[in-house]
């Protein structure tokens, strides 16, 4: 297998990963392996895997690319790949699990220390260390998600297979795509939040060429004076299905409540636990916790 014999359970609310670290350049995994080490009844399990390394050892990356990363900082490397073993572009959670990781093996600074900035597919992001944050909890990180793109607000049709109703999307680009629907908006008649079927795809319209994430919000209260509101979230993303959490779908709807409620900063619930997400004009900062589980011996 072109992956260690040790590799690492990690989590950043409830999106899970199989990580490990790879300084030398030896390890980079094949769509199969990924797929081994992430089925939940054969493997491993989880979301998708994270293999820390240098720029100069992804393959897909060409020269140019690694001569900017480098440039701007990035010494790290996050290779994330979906459960299905193909390549995504960013993984907000993913940051925030790989930083920790990091900081156990001495390759980042904890709090007070100076920011991790870790290259991406999507860029460079970059990820300060807070400690225990509440409501966050513990091993929280402020990830810099760099600049959002957002299309016509509510351009597409969303509907899922075997639910009736459908609902308005907007796409945000975040790196990676997404279509962000608003249920009980007065527009959408897909069921609550909390009754939808997200372990069946939904059906984005227009077709998008790229796929999707794509992410179902509730907002649960806005508070204008304050510039603060709070939301609920679900989401299922490509390649991997419904995922606790997902930290560029996070961005994506504050992105999106912003266009909808002019409100900048929100609270978000996922069933992974809760998030900050704030959004200014340019850029998009997310916060929330990481945790390691345990090390785990391949046979």
């Amino acid at each position: 297998m072109s992956i260690p014999q040790t590799v690492v359970k990690a989590h950043a609310t409830g999106n899970d990963f199989v990580i490990y670290a790879d300084p030398d350049g030896t390890f980079e995994p094949t769509p199969d392996e990924v797929r081994f080490l992430c089925d939940r009844h054969f493997g491993i399990g989880g979301d998708g895997l994270l293999r820390l390394t240098h720029p100069r050892f992804v393959s897909d990356l060409d020269a140019d690319t690694v001569a900017r990363l480098e440039s701007d900082g990035a010494e790290w490397f996050m290779d994330y790949r979906n459960a299905d073993g193909s390549l995504a572009e960013m993984c907000g959670n993913g940051t925030r699990a790989t930083a920790l990781f990091a900081q156990r093996l001495g390759y980042a600074d904890g709090v007070g220390g100076e920011p991790l900035r870790l290259g991406t597919r999507a860029g460079v992001k970059t990820l300060v260390s807070l400690g225990d944050v509440a409501p966050c909890g513990h091993d929280v990180f402020r990830v810099d998600m760099g600049e959002w793109k957002r299309g016509e607000t509510d351009a597409f049709t969303v509907t899922i297979p075997g639910t009736d109703g459908s609902a308005r999307g907007t796409f945000v680009d975040m790196g990676n795509p997404h279509v962000v629907s608003v249920i009980g908006d007065g527009v959408s008649s897909l069921p609550a939040v909390d009754e939808l079927n997200l372990v069946v795809k939904p059906v984005v319209n227009p077709v998008l060429e790229s796929d999707q994430n794509a992410e179902f919000v509730r907002i649960d209260a806005t508070d204008e004076a304050s510039d603060h509101g709070s939301a609920t979230m679900r989401v299922n993303e490509r390649g991997v299905g419904e995922t606790l959490s997902c930290g560029t779908g996070l961005c994506a709807t504050g992105v999106t409540l912003l266009a909808k409620t002019g409100i900048h900063h929100w609270t978000i619930t996922v069933r992974g636990g809760t998030l900050l997400v704030d959004v200014s004009d340019d850029r998009v900062f997310l916060t929330g916790s990481a945790t390691l589980v345990g090390r785990v011996e391949l046979l």
